[in-house]
């Protein structure tokens, strides 16, 4: 017997995901999400780290606890897997904020203006591999 599929259905495949496609998406999820809750922790508990990076950055130090509550609710929406795409949406704006502050004070470039990129890129990718629903609208041929 078959069931009508509305129109929030996503779009399946006929064969279930690789085990190892899911896996290594599960894995640059992991990575890049643990890296962020260690970023929103330090940011939450004003270690000095992350207020004297903010500082050197040319931010008032008063605004490293609203960055650190606001990576933790993009985490959440980016941890829900229905809102994961739009999470993933807002993570690169974030990010690339980021970026645009590296290139505004001049630091190196592949340590410190693209390390934000290569975080969005897991996100990304770790997202690419684990939802259909991304592999659909994002196809690689």
């Amino acid at each position: 017997m078959s069931y009508p599929l509305s129109a929030a259905t996503p779009p399946t495949t006929a064969f279930a995901p690789a085990s190892t496609r899911l896996w290594t998406g599960r894995t640059l999820t992991a990575i890049a999400v643990l890296f962020l809750i260690f970023d929103a922790t330090a940011k939450l508990l004003r270690l000095p780290v992350a207020v004297d990076t903010t500082v050197q950055l040319g931010y008032p130090a008063a605004v490293v606890v609203p960055l650190g509550l606001l990576e933790l609710a993009l985490l959440v929406v980016y941890l829900t897997p229905r809102a994961a795409p739009l999470g993933a949406i807002l993570w690169t704006a974030y990010l690339g904020g980021a970026v645009a502050t590296h290139v505004r004070i001049g630091n190196p470039v592949f340590t410190h203006v693209l390390f934000p990129t290569y975080v969005a890129a897991m996100l990304w990718g770790g997202l690419w591999l684990r939802d259909t629903r991304v592999r659909a609208l994002l196809k690689y041929n």
